[in-house]
């Protein structure tokens, strides 16, 4: 058992029969009245983002989770299959358990959640920025350079991304996993 001042970014807690990972928080202490944490809470069995309001020392319930390296190896109708990094152990995820799957290829090193109680996968997280090429983009338009114009491309993976409209085929383009956003183009 823990209170709110241990609540952190990251940690997983047991709520409403539910675990849920904290994405964010803010402790407020308004003028009037008593403290409480403004939270965004997303759950790890279904993926949706709920906002929560905890009163300032109330107990929560932290559940014991470890971060592991696993590699991703391919995609079946199973659904994602990982390999551990150190023990080379085989693992395969459902689709809804991985973030951002479709930023993934072949090779990818990721983190995956595991519950220390039961050894249960709970989710798969992918590194901050990824590194993608580009498959297939439209040419830009000529002279349409007014208001940052953007154009969908396509990258390795199947993912489509709007990028600025100098992008071309071929081209390394680094990729936000959080947003889906184009970073920048890698030499």
């Amino acid at each position: 058992m823990a209170t709110t001042a241990d609540i952190r970014n990251g940690l997983v807690i047991n709520y409403n029969n539910d675990l849920f990972q904290i994405i964010e928080f803010q402790h407020v202490k308004p003028g009037k009245g008593a403290a409480f944490v403004r939270t965004k809470l997303r759950s790890l069995t279904s993926s949706k983002v709920l906002d929560n309001t905890f009163n300032s020392g109330v107990t929560i319930y932290p559940v014991r989770v470890e971060r592991r390296e696993f590699q991703f190896l391919y995609k079946d109708e199973a659904g994602f299959n990982f390999m551990d990094s150190e023990t080379f152990e085989q693992i395969s995820l459902d689709e809804k358990l991985v973030v951002g799957a479709d930023l993934m290829k072949e090779g990818q090193l990721v983190e995956i959640l595991l519950n220390t109680e039961n050894e249960a996968p709970l989710t798969c997280e992918l590194p901050d920025v990824v590194e993608l090429v580009v498959t297939y983009a439209e040419p830009g338009i000529k002279g349409d350079t007014a208001n940052n114009p953007r154009k969908a491309v396509e990258v390795e993976t199947g993912a489509r991304i709007m990028v600025p409209m100098f992008i071309e085929e071929g081209d390394k383009l680094r990729i936000k996993t959080s947003s889906k956003e184009y970073v920048e183009r890698v030499k």
